[in-house]
């Protein structure tokens, strides 16, 4: 899902979550916005899945491939447990920000 999209935006990404996870820049989780990663360690170790923030505490993620995207809440008990961290391999549009 991650990989999809990004290549629709032009984004550059590794191939899996434990890369990407690797390759961001760590983003607080106070500091979340939509379209950061936010990554589990969902078998212990290393990390091993990814979803986007939304807002509001909100995810999406791929469960696995070929199944339906869906929306989660990082306080779900699930990922709560699991959570890694978050982080970003897209640069806000600073100029847009700029613009009136």
């Amino acid at each position: 899902l991650v990989s999809y999209v990004h290549r629709q935006l032009g984004v550059v990404t590794p191939r899996t979550a434990a890369q990407q996870y690797a390759s961001a820049r760590a983003i607080p989780r106070g500091d979340l916005q939509p379209g950061d990663l936010v990554f589990f360690r969902l078998n212990g170790g290393a990390v091993s899945h990814v979803g986007f923030y939304v807002g509001n505490g909100r995810f999406v993620h791929a469960p696995q491939s070929g199944d339906r995207v869906r929306e989660a809440g990082l306080e779900d008990e699930y990922f709560r447990d699991r959570y890694a961290g978050a982080g970003r391999l897209w640069q806000p549009d600073t100029a847009a920000a700029g613009s009136p």
